[in-house]
């Protein structure tokens, strides 16, 4: 018997549908992933995002008014390394369109008025140089002035920025000095971390909130725990420096996820901010 066999040909499939977690290895499709914000659907895993997209996240629509904006970076040292400082500074703006790692300004979330800013990952690892410690610190004294409550989100895994030596170290006591006062002032200051928090960033001013929240799966500390464990040749906890494991040991607050942050953080505003005058 001769068989008369016909095949369908494969459809083809539109390219960009799919994208891989790199937590746990699933394909998800990419439109479900942006509809929960950049979270996997299967593990929930947090992808990395840009600034203007946590403030649009957070923000509650059409209240964010930039502040500082006309802040920018200078190579007082003339640094280099593979590349200029300054040839670097112009290639990580003309990719973010963004001055510098930190956008900051007034905001309303869950109709609370409050000072929000956030450090961008995309810009140098949204490393803290004179710019961020100085728009951070105007942040501080901007929401004593307004009777504020102050809202940071941190993405800072490249810590102090190396190219401005010891001029970014300095922004870790002025940024810590800035909360300090804030403190004193008695305005509430709500910090949020997220994949990665590091360095000098991690060591000032993202530590000091009055509440810390960290995302799911966060790498949360100063030295990296590969580097930690080249250095000091010891075996690490498992989970050592992620924001579940500081929860465990009491460092983070609370943990929330990307999806449910803007509701939490109106709902902890409601019972930081001030009482209005009578």
């Amino acid at each position: 018997m001769a068989w008369n066999l016909r095949f369908r040909r494969k459809r083809d499939l539109p390219d960009g549908l799919w994208m891989k977690c790199p937590d746990c290895g699933a394909t998800v499709f990419k439109k479900q992933v942006e509809e929960r914000l950049q979270v996997c659907p299967e593990c929930n895993y947090h992808f990395n995002i840009s600034g203007p997209d946590r403030i649009k996240i957070l923000a509650d629509e059409g209240s964010f008014n930039e502040l500082f904006s006309d802040l920018g970076p200078v190579d007082t040292l003339e640094f280099a390394d593979v590349k200029n400082y300054a040839d670097r500074l112009r290639s990580e703006q003309a990719k973010t369109g963004q001055k510098d790692a930190a956008i900051v300004g007034t905001a309303a979330i869950d109709q609370h008025p409050c000072i929000l800013g956030v450090t961008d990952s995309r810009f140098m690892m949204g490393s803290m140089g004179a710019v961020v410690g100085e728009k951070i610190t105007l942040c501080a004294e901007e929401a004593i002035k307004r009777r504020l409550p102050l809202v940071l989100v941190s993405g800072s895994g490249g810590g102090a920025r190396m190219q401005e030596g010891i001029i970014s170290l300095a922004q870790m006591a002025k940024t810590s000095a800035a909360i300090a006062r804030l403190n004193d002032a008695g305005v509430a200051f709500i910090s949020i971390l997220t994949n990665p928090t590091m360095g000098g960033v991690a060591a000032s001013w993202a530590a000091l909130g009055d509440i810390l929240i960290a995302e799911p799966k966060a790498l949360i500390g100063f030295a990296g725990p590969r580097t930690i464990k080249l250095t000091l040749r010891i075996d690490l906890p498992e989970g050592f420096q992620t924001s579940e494991f500081l929860l465990k040991h009491g460092f983070v607050d609370m943990i929330v996820s990307r999806v449910d942050m803007k509701r939490e953080v109106g709902r902890l505003l409601g019972f930081l901010s001030p009482a209005p005058a009578r």
